[in-house]
């Protein structure tokens, strides 16, 4: 379907893409994977002819209908309903010939709308926006009354209703919540034709699509499956790749080391001739290319604080006396890893707000601990960078006491080194802007992490580097975010924002995701009875199906883990110096003491086993 021969395109100063070949079968579901900024936007660009091409050829057949969705839908005065609708042109453009038609030709006109399934397109285009997350009377709606970020979501419906032969989507889910991710994943697995979607979301990428191509050093290279396939079969691949090296950079040497020997020799001149001929036709195999990820410093807490960090008791909060979020009961300890569910609008940043003290409640008791910091993270912080700026400016107000030198190793920490410190924030990337941020707002080790959407900018690997940083973190996270895989390795309780308020909710990701499919099944049944009700919320499961918190537990094995590590390593020390005939010769007391220490630290690490074993006999057990 769609072919890419020996594609070579240079822009900007800098090689994209080097003889990249590449085919993609007809009805794939491509995830293209990268790093940030190594050309995957680029290359749409190339296949839909918005850059032009340099040496090299891509070719799809003639009659294939391309889309993407790479700006928002205008706003118009035509319903959202109508402009979705208008997304199928056969179909509109045969219901406009209905008006002028002659009679003979009507028949005609009715079996092509009757073949195209045009009397279940109104039912269609409605669960793909319930889907979205628009509302039934969101649907009579004129575009204008939209915000940007809705009419994206419009431009994305518009899209997957036309079913284009090639579908293209860049980065869908970043105007998407949690909601319209897990709605999108399971829309896309069922998608008739051939997609490619650009996209750091594992959970997509596993369970969406059945390729995944790979963009670097200017080549594509197309592996079967879902993600985690492809990282098995690259990590395969790169072991074989460096053994060929070793095995080829081996039999060089010995080949070198011969003709050095024996090339002045006339008896053995030929002899040297040859292996100068079998050097030369040695093939080159270049190192494997290592992507180095830099880790997040996500600092924990000096001291823990007394339980809870923050109780809620019948507390409503909202702005301007008009109450969002009403009669709240809830609490939160050091060890919550908290997961906030909700459509957008619900009212998971107001709570966030509230709980990071920059919204007051307004009825109710809120009870939060006089010591408690807390790090809050939020897209609005990234918007709100002063463009001009350079990090070594801000890291200058955040630190003014310390030496430049200082504040530069900090930057060198963040990711940011020296040739980007002093670049403008409007010249970084997304992710750079996004990586600074995130470990600025943990620079103080708080109590309490409050992370708002904090992937959007980032890579995969980065998304996994902020993962690790989280386990390891020992303190309290609330996290509201689209990425369903982090959500799930992150939390240990799930809260949902519904209704008018936010309570528990005793699923797992699985129950919500289910609930999410089913709520736009039901929403496209009825798609003219425009002030439907809303849907009930999201049923309990049953007791036996119901998640374990499991946070505590994991992070007591993992600490138990630590513990017996350094015991283990401390018992070793001292052995190594007992093993020292000279401190007997030399310092009989100093021997002595060694001895005791010896029979603690033996005792410590008998401890530390035991602490160790009934750890994860608990965690195992609750994972059970």
């Amino acid at each position: 379907m769609l072919q890419i021969n020996d594609l070579t395109f240079d822009a900007w100063g800098r090689r994209f893409f080097d003889h990249a070949s590449v085919s993609v079968p007809p009805g794939a579901k491509v995830g293209l994977v990268g790093r940030n900024g190594v050309g995957k936007s680029t290359l749409f660009k190339l296949i839909l002819g918005e850059l032009p091409a340099g040496d090299g050829e891509i070719g799809y057949p003639k009659q294939a209908r391309l889309a993407s969705v790479d700006q928002e839908h205008p706003a118009t005065p035509v319903p959202l309903l109508d402009t979705v609708l208008a997304a199928d042109v056969e179909r509109d453009r045969l219901l406009a010939a209905l008006e002028t038609a002659e009679p003979e030709q009507m028949g005609e006109i009715y079996a092509r709308l009757s073949e195209i399934g045009a009397d279940r397109a109104p039912s269609r285009a409605a669960e793909i926006l319930s889907g979205l997350g628009f509302r039934q009377d969101d649907l009579a709606r004129p575009m204008a009354e939209f915000s940007g970020g809705w009419r994206m979501r419009v431009a994305l419906a518009a899209a997957l209703f036309a079913e284009p032969d090639i579908l293209l989507l860049d980065e869908p889910t970043n105007y998407l919540d949690l909601e319209g991710a897990l709605w999108l994943e399971s829309r896309l697995k069922k998608y008739p034709h051939t997609a490619v979607v650009i996209s750091h979301d594992r959970e997509i990428l596993n369970n969406s699509c059945d390729h995944i191509l790979h963009l670097i050093d200017g080549k594509l290279t197309l592996y079967p499956g879902g993600y985690d396939a492809f990282e098995r079969q690259r990590e395969e691949k790169a072991k074989v790749q460096e053994a060929t090296r070793a095995k080829v950079e081996a039999q060089r040497a010995h080949l070198q080391s011969f003709v050095d020997r024996f090339r002045a020799k006339a008896s053995k001149a030929t002899q040297a001739q040859s292996r100068l001929k079998m050097l030369a036709r040695l093939p080159p195999v270049s190192a494997v290319a290592i992507e180095h990820t830099t880790p997040f410093v996500l600092p924990s807490p000096d001291r823990p604080l007394a339980p809870p960090l923050v109780r809620l008791e019948g507390v409503t909060t909202g702005y301007d006396g008009v109450p969002i979020l009403k009669g709240m009961n809830l609490r939160l300890d050091l060890d919550d890893r908290i997961g906030l569910l909700g459509v957008n609008g619900a009212g998971k940043s107001t709570f966030a707000k509230l709980v990071a003290g920059a919204l007051p409640a307004m009825t109710g008791h809120l009870a939060r601990s006089a010591r408690l910091k807390v790090g809050w993270f939020h897209q609005h912080q990234i918007e709100a960078l002063d463009p001009d700026d350079t990090p070594l400016d801000i890291i200058r107000r955040e630190m003014p006491e310390a030496s430049e030198a200082a504040r530069r190793s900090r930057l060198a920490q963040y990711g940011l080194g020296a040739a980007k410190v002093e670049t403008r924030v409007e010249n970084l990337s997304g992710g750079e802007r996004a990586r600074l941020l995130l470990n600025l707002v943990a620079a103080e080790a708080p109590h309490l992490l409050i992370l708002d959407e904090p992937t959007n900018h980032l890579d995969i690997d980065s998304r996994r580097a902020l993962l690790d940083a989280l386990n390891d973190y020992q303190g309290a996270v609330i996290l509201i975010t689209h990425d369903r895989s982090l959500m799930e390795l992150v939390a240990d309780r799930l809260w949902l924002a519904a209704d008018g308020t936010i309570k528990p909710f005793e699923g797992d990701m699985d129950d919500y995701a289910r609930f999410v499919v089913e709520r736009a099944k039901q929403a496209g049944k009825a798609p003219t009875q425009i002030r439907a009700a809303e849907p009930d919320p999201p049923p309990k499961p049953a007791p036996a199906r119901a998640k374990v918190p499991t946070g505590p537990a994991r992070r007591r094995a993992e600490a138990a883990e630590a513990a017996l590590a350094r015991a283990s390593q401390a018992l070793a020390d001292i052995d190594r110096a007992l093993t020292d005939p000279g401190v007997f010769a030399e310092n009989p007391a100093k021997a002595a003491d060694l001895g005791r220490r010896r029979e603690a630290a033996q005792a410590a690490l008998e401890a530390a086993e035991l602490e160790w074993l009934e750890a994860v006999e608990a965690y195992e057990a609750m994972k059970g």
